[in-house]
């Protein structure tokens, strides 16, 4: 039994296919399969059900996948403890950010990580918030980028900035949404496009609606922010856009507009495992983003 082969295994319980277990793997799909019949030889138990339709665990299957699991961790850990042993500033790092953040930040913060730490190579993996908690839980990822709180004590949280929402609006809406700034108060009663579930950011928005009076449109949900603004672009609504996502020079069909008084926002922060042996690079890496970002 070796750790490649309990990759393998967990790659094959976590993809349920064989094709792409490989591909995640960076391994032939045959070369895979092979090392699995390998290591059921080796236990002289079925770990994997194999039919042409689909790929299922046997029970024991998922108890030993859920063990290999813990093993690769602690693995990776041992090499964390290594790297940061030799050059804490140094090494690899996997990053998991959610999507409303990523597409945008990434091109602020990513020239002045490589200019302070050269010698660390960043992973950056995009995912919604739940899969990526459970992905830091794992050891999969070593660091998130996302909307705070995320209501655990498992993790360590620092925060980074507040970013407020902007209300995105039709070229052609009516001369109420023409000023410059407008309140909470002025969304009482209509409705505002939202993303569909699983998205952090459709709970904070609701949360917004719900103290301005105003309703979801729940005619259509959006995938990402770029679906939400293609839409308020075609004058088919309005939406709540967080500021990262705002461009310099908007699209000729939308507007922008910034609130005042109580002003809408979202927390976005860090977090990390309690137990990571990297923790002064983490703190480092959050000097870095709050300077980009003040």
């Amino acid at each position: 039994m070796n750790l490649r082969e309990l990759q393998y295994l967990v790659a094959v319980d976590e993809e349920r296919h064989f094709h792409k277990a490989a591909e995640r793997c960076f391994v032939s799909q045959p070369t895979l399969s092979g090392q699995l019949k390998k290591l059921e030889q080796e236990l002289g138990v079925l770990l994997v059900e194999r039919s042409k339709r689909q790929v299922a665990m046997t029970e024991v299957g998922r108890v030993v996948a859920d063990k290999a699991r813990t093993i690769l961790a602690e693995v990776k850990g041992i090499r964390e403890v290594v790297e940061t042993f030799h050059d804490p500033m140094a090494g690899e790092m996997h990053v998991g950010l959610i999507p409303t953040v990523a597409p945008y930040l990434l091109p602020l913060v990513m020239p002045a990580f490589k200019k302070a730490y050269p010698k660390l190579k960043l992973w950056l993996h995009e995912y919604q918030t739940a899969l990526l908690l459970e992905k830091l839980h794992r050891a999969e990822l070593d660091l998130l980028i996302l909307a705070l709180p995320v209501n655990t004590d498992e993790f360590a949280e620092l925060n980074l900035c507040l970013e407020p929402f902007q209300l995105a609006v039709p070229r052609t809406a009516g001369s109420e949404f023409a000023q410059p700034l407008i309140r909470l108060g002025d969304l009482e009663n209509r409705e505002v496009l939202l993303l569909e579930e699983g998205h952090c950011l459709r709970g904070q928005a609701l949360d917004v609606c719900f103290t301005a009076g105003a309703k979801e449109n729940t005619g259509f949900h959006a995938s990402s922010l770029e679906t939400l603004r293609h839409m308020v672009g075609e004058d088919m609504g309005m939406t709540l856009m967080p500021e990262l996502a705002v461009p310099a020079k908007p699209g000729a069909g939308i507007r922008y507009i910034p609130f005042k008084g109580e002003v809408p926002h979202r927390d976005i922060g860090l977090c990390w495992r309690k137990s990571s042996p990297r923790e002064p690079l983490l703190e480092k890496l959050a000097e870095v983003l709050t300077g980009t970002l003040s």
